[in-house]
């Protein structure tokens, strides 16, 4: 008689490794998609930032101003910050993008998220880097199906054209 030793799984041992993993994945799940839903906020909230201190720094280069506003393709200022952002250098100087202004950077909006427009619309900075708007201008981030309990960020463009990002959850 030999004795030879099996190679392999059993059915049964097969089958407790797929129900420990089965149990271990649907407790992680939740988690992961909360991990997820944190790096798509974190990505654009430093996308804005990067726009912003483009379009300030490159107006503060230039001596003529620059700007921010929404924008679907890139080619002009329609107003939608949720389908995208453009970045622009104010080449005559007048706080508003036209004909002979030069685009910097075109982020492409997340369809993920909601991105709250400023009052007004677009986020113009001087020659010197303030900006031009009297009050202060937000720009808030939220998950498109805000459940309570969710980050969302607000960006609030200073009068002198800082930049301060703050936390908040949905309500």
């Amino acid at each position: 008689m030999s004795l030879r030793r099996s190679k392999g799984f059993t059915l049964v041992e097969l089958m407790i490794t797929l129900i420990v993993f089965s149990v271990l994945a649907a407790i992680a799940y939740p988690s992961f998609q909360n991990s997820i839903r944190n790096n798509r906020l974190s990505t654009t909230n430093n996308e804005v930032l990067g726009l912003l201190s483009l379009a300030r720094s490159e107006g503060i280069r230039n001596n003529t101003g620059g700007g921010v506003c929404g924008s679907t393709d890139g080619t002009a200022c329609d107003g939608s910050w949720t389908d995208g952002m453009m970045a622009w250098a104010d080449s005559n100087g007048d706080g508003e993008f036209g004909t002979g202004d030069t685009v910097l950077r075109f982020g492409q909006g997340n369809p993920q998220l909601q991105v709250g427009s400023p009052d007004p619309d677009v986020i113009a900075f001087d020659p010197r880097g303030r900006r031009r708007a009297a009050g202060d201008q937000s720009i808030t981030l939220t998950p498109t199906e805000c459940k309570t309990g969710e980050s969302t960020r607000t960006l609030t463009v200073t009068l002198s054209g800082q930049v301060r990002s703050t936390n908040g959850t949905c309500t």
